[in-house]
């Protein structure tokens, strides 16, 4: 397993938690990997931990945070797919992938 990038909280926290997750899809699909939404927890929860934690248990990721925004995502068109299969962008989702792969820091994505 590759080291993987962290971000600087400060950062992140200032990101709606949709573009979050359109990133760690963008990033798993990078790699040319399936992004099931086991894989996308913990993608999100490794990248950016203050984010996707348990409030009151930090060491753990909760899932529940994903719910409301992955259905926002899909009806505006950004992903496709669904918790029991896989997910995946579409162009205006990999164009918005790649906005904000700039704004946390990165030129070009470090796997």
């Amino acid at each position: 397993m590759m080291a993987k990038k962290f971000f600087d909280e400060e950062l992140y926290k200032k990101s709606p938690i949709t573009n979050l997750i359109i990133f760690c899809i963008y990033s798993i699909t990078a790699r040319k990997e399936k992004c099931t939404f086991e894989k996308l927890v913990q993608e999100c929860f490794s990248l950016f931990p203050k984010f996707f934690a348990f409030s009151h248990l930090s060491k753990w990721p909760d899932s529940r945070k994903l719910d409301r925004p992955l259905r926002a995502l899909r009806k505006k068109k950004f992903i496709k797919g669904a918790p029991q299969t896989f997910f995946s962008l579409t162009k205006a989702g990999k164009r918005l992938a790649e906005e904000i792969s700039k704004t946390l820091g990165q030129r070009k994505l470090q796997i």
